[in-house]
C-alpha cells in the first residue's frame, strides 16, 4: 500500500479551518470571562504612538469607550484590599467603581469624584473609589463596577460580568 497523497488545496483548507476554530475559541473565552480582566500590554491613543504600554488608557472624552466589569468592593471581596482613594471598603449596594490605572493615575482628581456610565440604554453616576491595576493584569480600558452599578443599568444578575459601555467625567 502506497502513501496517501494530499493535495495542496486540502492542506490549505485544513489550515484555514484550524485558524477559524482557534479564533472562535479565543473569542468565546474572552466573551465569557467574569470578574477582573486579565490581559497583555495594549496600545492606546494616550501613549506614544507605536509603543505598547500597560498603564496608558485611551483618552477620556465625553463618550469614552470602555469595558464594564464586575467587582465586589466589600471586605473579603474581589478587590482584596481597601479602596485606593479613601482606604475604605464599600458595600455592594453602593454605586462605586475602579478605573484602569491610566485613567485613575493620569488625573488623580478622579478619586472620590463621580463619573457617568452609559450602557444597556441607561445612564448612571458612580463614585470612583479605586484603581483597576493595569500593572497586575487589568486591561487599560476597564471600569470595574459594583453590583449596584450593574443593577442601576438594568443588567440582570445572571448577565453581569463584562459589557461594552461609554463613560465620562460627571
Amino acid at each position: 500500500m502506497k502513501g496517501v497523497k494530499i493535495s495542496s488545496n486540502t492542506i490549505k483548507t485544513i489550515i484555514f479551518l484550524l485558524i477559524i476554530v482557534s479564533t472562535f475559541c479565543i473569542s468565546i473565552e474572552a466573551s465569557t470571562h467574569k470578574g477582573r480582566v486579565r490581559g497583555k500590554n495594549l496600545k492606546s491613543n494616550s501613549c506614544k504612538p507605536g509603543k505598547t504600554h500597560t498603564t496608558c488608557s485611551p483618552k477620556v472624552t465625553k463618550h469614552t469607550k470602555a469595558t464594564l466589569t464586575l467587582n465586589n468592593f466589600e471586605k473579603g471581596g474581589d478587590g482584596g484590599s481597601a479602596s485606593e482613594c479613601d482606604g475604605k471598603f464599600h458595600s455592594d449596594n453602593t454605586l462605586v467603581v475602579a478605573l484602569s490605572t491610566g485613567w485613575l493615575k493620569s488625573d488623580k482628581k478622579r478619586c472620590l469624584k463621580k463619573i457617568n456610565i452609559f450602557g444597556n440604554g441607561k445612564r448612571v453616576k458612580a463614585l470612583v473609589v479605586d484603581e483597576c491595576d493595569s500593572t497586575r493584569g487589568c486591561l487599560n480600558n476597564i471600569v470595574d463596577a459594583s453590583s449596584a452599578v450593574w443593577k442601576a443599568l438594568g443588567v440582570p444578575q445572571k448577565d453581569r460580568g463584562e459589557m461594552e459601555i461609554f463613560w465620562s467625567d460627571a
